[in-house]
């Protein structure tokens, strides 16, 4: 069983260099997978978007908070560890040029020597996207073309790339260098939706259903699957990442996640968790009960 673990992004310490490799140092030091760091190039102030994982639909997030580029900061930790895995969780695929963020993540993963895990959603806030000058409402072409881009730059070999597409066409292009590992760099799709979990099975390396529990995340997660064997493909090669809590994380947690089909958890910290120090001493404690070192 893979174990990640979610930057605390809430306890406002994301833009400091020191809070940040003592987190990541941490993570590596008490033996789990990867860190994963959430992405808003920009929050709305009293935006009308509702955010789908609250009961209220307001973040819980402060407006202010700093939130690094994940990609930087990812690539800031990844000099400063040797092993630990580096993922996004949510990167809003609307957000980017796929031309651009195609360069960017082969970057990351090959100069990381194949330690990037990329898991990119459509985006929630209207605001946001339309500030990066996306369009809201074909959000969902837009990513699946991005998908579809990004891989074939990343497959395109010494005949150049040609790409027709919706939003993006090119003729004789070259990206490198490559990603470290098979000219790919992993993309699961994040998200709580039936779209989301369609657009897993159908492009997905893997999926990571958000704000899903009991029957509504199992009855996701057979969305996914129905839809890999649709489009073709074996569901047992769509990964799935699921998500718990720190403080509650054992063995019969990792016997559900096999029950589902997942060998990876994404654990976050506890709303109990006052400072990094907090949640380094739930990171430690975790580790513990399941003998990580």
């Amino acid at each position: 069983m893979k174990l990640g673990v979610v930057m605390p992004v809430e306890l406002g310490m994301a833009g400091d260099p020191e809070a940040v490799l003592k987190f990541a140092r941490a993570a590596e030091d008490l033996g789990f997978d990867e860190i994963s760091a959430v992405e808003h190039a920009v929050v709305i102030a009293n935006t009308d978007s509702r955010y789908p994982y609250s009961a209220s639909g307001k973040s819980h997030l402060p407006d202010d908070c700093p939130l690094p580029d994940p990609l930087e900061l990812l690539s800031f930790v990844a000099g400063a560890t040797t092993r630990l895995g580096l993922a996004t969780g949510v990167l809003v695929a609307p957000n980017h040029n796929p031309v651009v963020l195609a360069k960017r993540l082969a970057t990351l993963d090959r100069l990381s020597q194949g330690r990037t895990r990329i898991c990119l959603g459509v985006g929630w806030m209207r605001e946001e996207i339309e500030a990066c000058g996306g369009d809201f409402g074909r959000r969902g072409r837009a990513t699946d073309e991005a998908i579809a881009v990004m891989r074939a730059l990343w497959a395109g070999g010494s005949e150049g790339v040609d790409f027709a597409g919706e939003f993006h066409s090119f003729t004789g292009a070259y990206s490198f260098p490559k990603p470290y590992r098979d000219d790919r760099v992993p993309l699961y799709i994040g998200g709580h939706s039936a779209a989301a979990a369609r657009r897993a099975g159908r492009f997905g390396d893997g999926f990571q259903p958000l704000g899903l529990v009991g029957e509504e995340l199992a009855e996701t997660v057979d969305t996914m699957r129905a839809a890999a064997t649709e489009a073709g493909r074996d569901p047992s090669e769509v990964a799935l990442v699921l998500g718990h809590v720190l403080p509650r994380m054992d063995e019969s947690k990792i016997e559900w996640a096999h029950s589902l089909g997942s060998e990876h958890i994404l654990l976050s910290a506890s709303r109990h968790a006052a400072d990094l120090d907090d949640v380094i001493d739930e990171m430690a404690a975790c580790a513990e009960r399941l003998s990580l070192v």
